[in-house]
């Protein structure tokens, strides 16, 4: 299982959290829930910010209500790949079924190179993709 403290982890080291952000609607932000969470944030965001030596411009707030992102911006990585984007469209072509499946949010971890060649070899036969869709999605296995 994930903690919370891995999640930001890989949260720090997925962006520059000491950028400016282009606007408000392009910005980065984490959000907690609960004391627990909020200390969590403050303290990794502090870390992120003494490693750098720079201000951490990543806004932290408390988690209040979640919007979904625009389908457009639904899981991005695979949508550069085609092909199986479309094969995984046809197989959930509902917007809430693609975006709540498992299958399409570890092709999305896969395409962008979020998990290694074991991970890859491991999910490749529950995805329900082509021969093709996998060779494709699999260029961003590292």
């Amino acid at each position: 299982m994930l903690s919370y403290r891995d999640l930001l982890a890989h949260f720090w080291s997925s962006h520059n959290p000491c950028s400016r952000p282009w606007s408000r609607q392009y910005m980065s932000a984490v959000f907690y829930e609960g004391e627990a969470q909020r200390i969590a944030v403050e303290e990794t965001a502090a870390a992120v910010a003494e490693e750098r030596g720079r201000d951490v411009r990543t806004e932290i707030a408390p988690l209040d209500r979640f919007y979904l992102a625009e389908a457009y911006h639904q899981k991005y990585s695979l949508r550069r790949r085609a092909r199986a984007t479309k094969e995984l469209e046809a197989i959930y072509p509902d917007l809430d079924a693609f975006v709540r499946s498992t299958a399409v949010t570890r092709a999305n971890a896969i395409a962008a190179g979020d998990l290694g060649e074991d991970a890859f070899r491991e999910l490749s036969p529950d995805l329900g993709l082509s021969s093709e869709g996998l060779q494709e999605l699999g260029r961003g296995v590292r």
